[in-house]
């Protein structure tokens, strides 16, 4: 669990911006870079997510850090449910550029797929 202790995304500096979905998208558009390492807690939830017992380890510590942090941070209606749908997009993100390395996602630059995200990331987090 060590491994998910400190946010990458999720941190003091972003979740107070101004322009908070702006720069969750920037920070994920970056930390997925082509040729970026994936993240050792990212790997380890996505490889153990078939096993119920790694499943319910992997829940309970995404909620008690990232969801609780983002929920907080967020505030309003539906904060949790937002928090949780935006999570899910950090992780597809991760998946699908990363790990599948779709071309569309893996060859975009970091600059260009922020674009993209900034908006979805807006609509959660605003």
């Amino acid at each position: 669990a060590d491994t998910m202790a400190e946010p990458t995304i999720l941190n003091a500096r972003t979740l107070r911006s101004p322009k908070r979905g702006a720069e969750m998208a920037r920070a994920l558009a970056e930390l997925t870079r082509l040729g970026a390492t994936p993240l050792d807690g990212f790997q380890i939830m996505l490889r153990s997510a078939s096993s119920k017992r790694a499943a319910e380890i992997g829940r309970a510590e995404i909620e008690k850090r990232y969801l609780k942090l983002l929920t907080f941070a967020l505030g309003g209606e539906r904060a949790a449910e937002r928090a949780a749908v935006a999570l899910a997009v950090v992780a597809g993100v991760q998946v699908m550029r990363q790990m599948i390395a779709l071309a569309a996602l893996a060859e975009a630059g970091a600059e260009r797929l922020a674009k993209v995200l900034t908006p979805v990331f807006e609509a959660l987090t605003d």
